[in-house]
Parts: C-alpha cells; structure tokens; sequence
C-alpha cells in the first residue's frame, strides 16, 4: 500500500510538471525573424508583432537572403542570431500552378524548410514555428479533420508535391525536437484570404482569383463569369490577420510535438463564395459552372478544437473579411 501511495504521489507531480511546461512569451525586445515578410502570411505576421510592441523583427527580401541557398541562410544565423522564427517563407499557388510546377513546389519548399530548420537549431534558436497547410490531410479523411488524420491516407493529386514539402517540415520539427530537445513547432491554417493576397489568375487561391474574375466582369459589363467546377465543393476559409494573432499566441503560449489546425471550424460551398463575391463586388451577372474543370478536394474543414482549448478563436466572418479584402484590392490592386 506504502509502495502505492508514493507510486501515485509521483504520478500527480510528474503530472503537474507536465501541465505547467507552458511556453515563456516573448521579451518585448527579442530577436524575431518573420521569414517570408512580403509573403501574404508573413507580412500580416510582421504587422502583428509590430501592433503587439515587438520591437526587434528581423526582415529579408529574396534579394538580400535567398532561403534556398543553404550557405546564406547559415550565414544569416550566424549574424543576426534570431531568438525566435516565424518560416511563413514558401511557395504557393492554386491547382493550375501546383499542376504546372509541381518540381518546383517540392524542390523549393524543402530547400527553404531544410535550411531555416537546420539553422534554428545550429544557432539555438529558442523557438520556432512553422506554418504548414491544411493540404497536408489525406484527400477522402473524415471530416471535420483533426491533426491526427495526418498520413492516414492518399493526398489529393493535384497539389502532392506541395503537400509532400509541408509534412516533410513538419516531421523535421518534431524530429529535431526528439532528438536534440529543440522547441519548433508546427500550425496548420486552413485556406486563408485578405489584403495582400495574390490576385494572378494564372497562379492564385481559390478566393482572390474568385474575386479578381468577378470583379473584371463587373468593370467590363459582363453578362455572365464561368467559374472553375461544380461549385459543390466545401472550404474554409480563415481571415489571414486572424492567422497572425494566433501565430503569436501560439509562439507565446505552446509548446509540443502536436500539430495545431488554425481555422475557423465552419466552411462554405464554392457557390455560396462566390454569391458572397458577388454581393461585395456588386456584380449581378450570371454565374456559370464549367463542369470539366477539376474540384480538388470534395470537403476541406479543420477541426479546430485543440485551438479553442487553448483559448484562441477566429473572429473575422467571412463576408466581413471579403469585403476589407475587396477594400484593399480596389485601392491597390484593380488596375
């Protein structure tokens, strides 16, 4: 019984151990380094720190750093000894950019995962979050989809290769954190939209090419706009400022190997985006569906309870968020 009762008094120590290894915020006046600040994620990331009084952020532009060249990046960290690392740095793009370049959505991903991680860790870096991509989850995995779906199943083909980069930084966070005690982390957000997004149709998301086509008929006068697919197709989408509150926080407050999902938990049919778009657009055209285009994935919504737990949630709603995007865009992008 003796034996017992220690038995259990270590337990509820090592148990209160556990719970309170909680991450130690930020100094006000920590080295931070935003990788990929002009990027759509990393620049509201910068915007961010700066509103929460961070004073010492770090920034590179692709001329001054180049995240695939190894030797840069060491010699980077080696300089500037960052304390603390947003890598938002990445390259991105819609279905037809994912299947036109699919070499170079692995090649580059991996080349800048491989090097910052390594980095990180070489120079002591006292945390790191990196921002993965809720196309990491199996094509047909239930739904909504909890972190633990992960590698459970096939990908979907039409974006694999970027996929493949994006789990391939999740496992060297969690790798580097087994076997050399690093603190890196990893969030998944789900897909994201707002000021600064990429509005190209050849190579954007879903939401600012919905936008841009919407709003060029509208200008044009327009009858009609043909949109990509059935229109059946379910996503969610996550006002990108609201990411960058919760990198912070996450940064601040978590530790652990455990994939974070960063999402809203409610999702949308393409159709009803697109009426959505319409509606802030002012566009009363015809909406037609072009059935042979490609859907991608049927259902995409993240389970967002590990979050919520925490004591994070979404704020922005979704014609809210569309209509300060379509704000930023007529000021600085329709032309």
């Amino acid at each position: 019984m003796k034996k017992l009762l220690v038995s259990l008094v270590l337990l509820t120590l090592f148990a209160v151990v556990e719970c309170n290894q909680q991450s130690s915020p930020m100094a006000k006046d920590a080295r931070i380094f935003v990788a990929g600040h002009r990027g759509l994620v990393g620049s509201h990331i910068v915007d961010e720190l700066h509103a929460q009084g961070y004073t010492n952020v770090i920034t590179k532009t692709k001329d001054e750093l180049d995240l695939c060249n190894a030797q840069a990046v060491d010699n980077f960290f080696n300089h500037e000894k960052p304390e603390y690392v947003f890598l938002s740095a990445a390259k991105v793009g819609g279905i037809l950019a994912n299947n036109t370049y699919p070499a170079d959505f692995i090649a580059q991903n991996l080349s800048i995962e491989l090097n910052v991680i390594q980095a990180a860790h070489k120079y002591k870096v006292k945390k790191l979050l990196f921002l993965g991509s809720s196309c990491i989850y199996p094509r047909m995995c239930p739904q909504p989809i909890k972190e633990e779906y992960l590698l459970t199943s096939e990908l979907e083909p039409t974006n694999e290769p970027y996929a493949i980069a994006k789990i391939a930084g999740i496992k060297l966070c969690q790798s580097y954190n087994r076997q050399h005690g690093t603190k890196f982390i990893a969030c998944m957000p789900t897909n994201l939209y707002g000021p600064r997004d990429n509005f190209n149709l050849q190579n954007s998301h879903v939401l600012p090419a919905l936008m841009a086509k919407i709003h060029a008929a509208k200008v044009n006068g327009d009858t009609s706009v043909t949109v990509w697919g059935t229109g059946t197709p379910r996503r969610e989408f996550l006002y990108v400022a609201d990411l960058a509150q919760a990198c912070v926080f996450l940064m601040n407050t978590y530790e652990g190997n455990d994939v974070v999902n960063v999402g809203t938990g409610v999702d949308v049919t393409i159709a009803e985006l697109v009426s959505i778009i319409s509606k802030v657009v002012g566009f009363e055209g015809e909406l037609i569906y072009d059935t042979s285009k490609p859907d991608g994935t049927p259902r995409k919504l993240l389970n967002v309870d590990r979050l919520s737990v925490m004591g994070w949630k979404a704020q922005t709603d979704l014609e809210d968020g569309v209509r300060a995007m379509y704000e930023w865009y007529l000021k600085n992008y329709s032309n």
